[in-house]
């Protein structure tokens, strides 16, 4: 099949600056281009070439930052070829602007955060782009049961693929490919006999590093040996110093554990930080849709705590490979989980070993490749073959029992017959009725005209209008400690 993977506006492929998305489109694609020809569409880097085939994969850039640009150049580039399949990442505005050039391609939807929220994106956009792809693919249950939620007429076409790490790259500190590198980071940084939390992300308000930075001086009454390292810029390859992060700052001279400050560090380094580590803390204030640094904790044996925000649990058995933090506002909260870890040492020793065990069963690339091949089979109402590709790994099915729905939401796990893959159904009728409701209500005056199944034929007439939904926040942090905006948006 000839298949266009369309990755979004912000970052590049490979993922030169990061990205979970970037990372996400190249992991899979080795096991992908082995029997499809696969064309990437992204944006340009001053480090890559606007055009390239790099192992049998084609990659075209176009300029982006602004999705209107860069939607600009998807069309250019559309209107002289032409595919099978569409796979576009975390842009359902995008649909409506592919279709008009690409009438007979089918066309897949990879939802990776909430962009099918109203301030993201208008009802009856959505409702267009919904009827017109064939399926949608999640990255978690949270994003898919959110989607269902506002878009019931989605159900149907939802399935979820959970992400993957790339194991032989994020090992173990005690392997013996990564003794070295970590030793050597520990001394580096005075870490030596130390036992280290790590946390790695953004810093933003809404990834809530600063209540682990609030939590030490409750661990460290309990625990003499603790530092902290922090790995992250105020966005990806930025070190900008926001207010929040001068805030994060001044938080780690007041304190009397270790603060390791790394800023930004690249895709080629960030695994030998998760070698140097003991503990991994996620702790996002947000509902993030699944964070990718679970994944590489794990692949890195790492016991993790994070929080009960979004899809972040669901790759969470409770007790073998990590702990949830139900109430991530309450730096206690922290403490307490990280305590129950920390305070033994064999339940820290086995849980790194669980965790490194999913990752090499559950959320490996092939793994992914093979889910993701199958939705294009279906689509393409092509016989699903037995063979399977190089490396996969069916998954457990018992490691995705631990799921906490959308509240209101209801979701339900099957398990196909072809190679244990793991996928999200949904019924709507299984939708409450008080949701249903709600929905109707929300959108009773665009859904007189649209009537939820005719395809939006007003294609993008006020500009101005919708450029407002990628606006920046401005607004700056003010008194950290007694008003905290939990809740704001992530940008992708």
């Amino acid at each position: 099949m000839n298949i266009l993977m369309i990755a979004t506006e912000k970052l590049p492929v490979p993922p030169v600056l990061g990205g979970a998305i970037q990372t996400y489109i190249s992991g899979t694609l080795p096991y992908l281009a082995k029997s499809n020809n696969i064309t990437v569409l992204g944006i340009t880097d001053p480090s890559l070439p606007n055009e390239e085939i790099k192992d049998g994969i084609k990659y075209v850039r176009v300029p982006g930052k602004l999705l209107e640009l860069y939607q600009q150049g998807i069309v250019r580039f559309l209107a002289t070829t032409s595919f099978d399949i569409i796979h576009i990442f975390n842009r359902p505005r995008l649909v409506m602007p592919i279709r008009s050039v690409a009438p007979q391609s089918k066309i897949i939807l990879s939802m990776h955060n909430d962009m099918f929220n109203l301030e993201k994106i208008e009802p009856n956009e959505a409702h267009a782009a919904i009827n017109e792809v064939s399926m949608i693919i999640t990255i978690s249950n949270y994003v898919g049961n959110v989607i269902r939620n506002l878009y019931p007429q989605a159900s149907t076409k939802l399935q979820t693929i959970y992400s993957g790490v790339d194991s032989e790259r994020f090992l173990p500190g005690n392997h013996s490919k990564m003794q070295s590198i970590r030793n050597r980071l520990r001394k580096e940084h005075g870490l030596e006999n130390k036992t280290v939390i790590l946390f790695a992300g953004r810093l933003s308000e809404n990834k809530g590093v600063d209540r682990l930075i609030r939590a030490l001086p409750l661990l460290s009454k309990r625990f003499k040996d603790l530092a902290l390292v922090v790995v992250g810029g105020n966005w990806f390859s930025q070190n900008k110093v926001t207010d929040y992060v001068a805030y994060i700052r001044s938080l780690t001279k007041q304190q009397s554990v270790p603060v390791v400050t790394t800023g930004f560090v690249s895709q080629a380094e960030i695994q030998n930080w998760f070698a140097a580590a003991d503990l991994f803390v996620c702790t996002s204030l947000w509902q993030e849709p699944l964070a990718r640094v679970h994944y590489e904790a794990m692949a890195a044996g790492l016991p993790i705590v994070t929080t009960a925000r979004g899809g972040n649990a669901e790759v969470i058995k409770l007790g073998e490979n990590g702990f949830v933090v139900e109430n991530p506002e309450d730096p206690a909260n922290f403490a307490e989980k990280i305590s129950e870890v920390l305070s033994n040492k064999s339940l820290m020793q086995s849980m790194g070993k669980r965790g490194r065990e999913l990752a090499l069963s559950n959320y490996n690339w092939p793994r992914v490749a093979q889910e993701i091949m199958e939705v294009w089979w279906r689509t393409m109402q092509i016989p699903l073959p037995t063979a399977l590709p190089d490396g996969y790994v069916a998954p457990e099915v018992e490691s995705f029992q631990n799921i906490i729905p959308v509240q209101g939401g209801s979701s339900e796990i099957h398990v196909s017959n072809v190679g244990q893959t793991i996928t999200q159904f949904t019924d709507e009728s299984k939708v409450p009725e008080k949701e249903k409701k709600k929905d109707k209500e929300k959108y009773k005056d665009k859904d007189k005209k649209d009537k939820r199944n005719k395809k939006d034929t007003e294609k993008y007439k006020d500009k101005d209008k919708k450029d407002k939904r990628n606006k920046k926040d401005t607004e700056k942090y003010k008194d950290k400690d007694k008003k905290d905006k939990r809740n704001k948006k992530d940008k992708d």
